[in-house]
């Protein structure tokens, strides 16, 4: 069995993996901010019969991180087999719109908060040429969804990090993984419903953010689906360097590919939302319309 460390385990897809983990025989440490908030997610644990190590640790905090993961270290003898990157935060907001301070905080916890992660547990990885980084990114990664600049800027940053840390650490045995989650049922959600549109002139846009979030809510893919995927990738034989799961995940990245630069822009260019509902639905297979 392994030692699994799974960020921004308190709620959503860290908690349902964390639980899922332990559940495999696993020696599982979730990371959370504050522990005094973690009670649901001992609930939950006690009541799959497992038991999730927390550790309090904020990743968008060098000293917290090399804090929290000392206190790993120390209690598993050093070693640390597999590290899931998921704590994350969302942003909304056209560029026009979003002040460079908001793109710091957001890149601070999704990019760099993985990154000062992975450090700790990297060098260990290493000498024992064995490991995986699991990073969950985003669907958001790989195709630039409407009014979230700051969040899809942060996850396409994630996206190029851990497309280069495959190639950096192959020789040391370390597989990578980048999970790509569409819409998955999620706290987050609930938090991420800013909407900052002070020029009024990106109504369109963001109503029609809003209006994918409003489709795939009530779709939402249970974040223990998310847990298998990872699970799978772990243990394949031979794994795939990028899962596209949940609700909408691989179809945006099945149309995307699909599409043109110039199919991509004009998009954007539709002036009627029913139009633009038609069009996404051609493209991606997936019904905005509201009901």
């Amino acid at each position: 069995m392994s030692v699994v460390v799974v960020t921004g385990a308190n709620s959503g897809i860290g908690r349902a993996v964390a639980i899922h983990f332990a559940g495999l025989g696993h020696t599982v440490y979730g990371t959370v901010r504050h522990v005094d908030k973690a009670a649901k997610m001992k609930a939950m644990a006690a009541d799959a019969g497992v038991e999730i190590n927390v550790v309090e640790l904020d990743v968008a905090d060098d000293e917290s991180v090399r804090t929290g993961f000392a206190t790993v270290l120390e209690q598993t003898g050093g070693v640390v087999d597999v590290l899931v990157n998921n704590a994350g935060v969302g942003g909304n907001a056209v560029a026009e719109e979003c002040p460079t301070s908001l793109y710091l905080d957001v890149m601070n916890v999704n990019l760099c908060g993985a990154v000062r992660c992975l450090q700790q547990v990297l060098p260990g990885m290493r000498e024992r040429r064995a490991g995986t980084i699991v990073n969950i990114t985003s669907v958001t990664g790989r195709i630039a969804a409407l009014a979230q600049s700051p969040y899809v800027t942060s996850k396409w940053a994630f996206e190029g990090l851990s497309e280069g840390l495959a190639q950096e650490l192959a020789p040391f045995g370390i597989r990578v993984v980048i999970v790509e989650p569409g819409v998955t049922k999620s706290a987050i959600f609930a938090k991420n419903i800013d909407a900052p549109n002070q020029t009024g002139a990106y109504d369109a846009a963001y109503r029609r953010m809003f209006q994918f979030y409003a489709a795939g809510i009530p779709a939402a893919t249970d974040p223990v689906e998310v847990a298998k995927v990872i699970e799978q990738a772990i243990t394949a034989d031979e794994p795939k360097l990028r899962y596209a799961v949940s609700w909408g995940g691989p179809e945006l990245v099945e149309g995307r590919a699909r599409m043109s630069d110039e199919e991509w822009v004009a998009l954007g260019n539709h002036e009627h939302d029913s139009d633009y509902y038609d069009d996404f639905e051609h493209r991606f297979k997936l019904s905005l319309r509201p009901s």
